[in-house]
This record gives C-alpha cells, structure tokens and sequence, in this order.
C-alpha cells in the first residue's frame, strides 16, 4: 500500500525538480515573476526558478528588428505619394524591464511616430524634392523616434526610406516627360551630327571642284603645249601658222568620231557628220585666219605706233 502512493510522489517530485530548470537562448531575455509581480531578468543559458511560485512571463528578442511602415500623404505641389519606411530597432539589454513593462505595442508605437513625422515633413516639399531629401526624411523620423523609445527600452539603430510611389497618373505623367526630354536630347545629337556630315561634305565637294579645276587646268596647259609643239613641227615643213592650226583642229575632229564610232552603246549624234565635213572645215578656218590677218594689217596701216 505504502508504495502505491510513492511512485506518484517520485513521479511528482521528478516533473517539480525538472520544471525548477529552463534554458534561454543566445541574444534572449527572460523575465521571471514570482506571484505575479516582477522578480529577475535571466540571460541566455541554464537557468533555475522556484516551481509553481516563479513563473516565466515573457521572453524578448535581443536581436535587430524592422518594421516597414507605407505612409500615404500629399506634397507641396498637391501629389499624393506613398512612401515606405524601414524602421531598425532592438530592444536595450539594460532596459529589457521597461521595454516589456512600460509599452504594450511597440510596432503600433513606431508606426504612430512615423506617420506624425512623414506627415509634418512632405507636405513641405515638392514632389521632386521629395526623391532628392528621403534621406533628410529619414533623419527626422530616427531623431523623434530615438528620443520618443529610449525610455521604453528601445534603440533606434536606423531609419530608412526605402520607396517613394507617386500616383500612377503622375508616375505617368513624369514618364512622359523624362521621354521627351530624351528625344529633345537625341534630336539635339541626330542634328549636330547631320550639320557636321552636311559641313564636311560641302568641304569635301569644294576640294573636289578645286582639285578637279586643277585638273582641268593642268589638261589644258599640256593641250596648249602639246598644239604649240605640233604648230613648230608644221612650221618646220613650210606650212604656216593658220593652216597648221586648221589642221590641227580637223585631227581633232577626226579623233572625235574615231572615239564616237568605238561605243558601240553610245546615242551621241555629231552634226554635221557628212564626207565632205572635214574638207569644208578646213576651207574654213583657213580662209577664216586669211581674213583675220589680212584686217588686221589693214588696221595697222590705219593706226600706225606713234614715233617715240
């Protein structure tokens, strides 16, 4: 009978023993109450209570936080924008009795404070304003939120604001101007480049026009040479001055259609093309410079030089 009742009171007395020993994790806080009101805050490792008049009450991350806060308000210049806040926080490991005794809800807590300070500080600027400062914005959210949780056992490490979304007709809007003013831009540039391409091609054309006058030049001076030597050979076999050039000038002429007959595709029409062509040609020019001279012989003996 005696026996009975003592494997209860061991198996009693075991589950007592065990439940007096608990172990806290790395980067926790335990607090411990002992009849309901505050008795300790164990850190991390083997630990030891009184069973059934210590109790463990809560146990507190000591490890960074984030809370991400979206905070709709409107600007200066009358845009609705929402912005997302990242709040870094942890809980102060000497102040582990206010953080769980003095502030219920600490998320609710910050997010109040940030909506306050987003609120005061947008409405100051313009939408454009508020892409280029979110860094000051997160500034003035860290510097209330740090002086407003320090005394409920919380550290701001750090605020940041991690996306600004105007509304979609204005991100719309802001689309279309950024496009414009990158095709002004690259209207700007196909226009510098088609005002250089025009310039060095109108350079290019007068170099070739100087280039090919020079060319031209250089032709005529060696036909001019080439006549005045042919003119010396005629001389040479009695054949004067006009009649050598007339003749010169019939060579050409017979050159002329020599060339003409060698394309076979060519539609070009020399007139007058008859036999007799060159003949009359040459009675021409000869009777042409004959006359020529014989004016100006006359013109001299009706204007002779005056004696000096």
């Amino acid at each position: 009978m005696g026996n009975f009742f003592l494997i209860p009171i061991i198996f009693l007395g075991a589950i007592i023993l065990f439940s007096s020993f608990f172990i806290v994790k790395q980067q926790t806080a335990v607090i411990v109450e002992r009849f309901g009101r505050f008795h300790s805050i164990r850190q991390s490792g083997l630990q030891m209570k009184i069973p059934l008049i210590d109790r463990i009450s809560a146990r507190l991350g000591l490890k960074i936080q984030q809370l991400d806060v979206i905070v709709e308000t409107k600007t200066l210049d009358d845009v609705f924008v929402k912005l997302k806040v990242s709040v870094q926080y942890v809980v102060i490991r000497e102040k582990v009795y206010e953080a769980f005794y003095k502030l219920e809800y600490p998320h609710d807590q910050i997010t109040s404070y940030v909506f306050d300070v987003v609120r005061a500080e947008v409405p100051k600027m313009k939408l454009d304003d508020v892409f280029v400062k979110k860094d000051d914005i997160a500034i003035a959210v860290k510097s209330e939120l740090q002086d407003a949780m320090l005394d409920y056992g919380y550290d701001i490490i750090k605020t940041l604001v991690t996306d600004i979304d105007p509304d979609a007709q204005v991100k719309e809007a802001m689309n279309r101007i950024n496009a414009s003013e990158r095709e002004k831009i690259a209207a700007q540039f196909e226009g510098d480049a088609a005002r250089i391409l025009i310039v060095e091609k109108a350079k290019a054309e007068a170099e070739s026009k100087r280039l090919q006058g020079q060319g031209i030049a250089d032709q005529r001076r060696e036909i001019a040479r080439g006549l005045e030597e042919s003119v010396e050979v005629l001389n040479k076999v009695g054949i004067n001055s006009q009649e050598a050039s007339a003749l010169i000038v019939v060579t050409q002429h017979y050159d002329t259609l020599q060339s003409i007959g060698e394309e076979t595709n060519s539609n070009l029409i020399l007139l007058p093309n008859s036999p007799q062509t060159g003949s009359d040609m040459l009675n021409n020019m000869v009777a042409s410079f004959t006359a020529s001279n014989m004016i100006g012989e006359e013109m001299k003996k009706q204007n002779p030089k005056p004696k000096k």
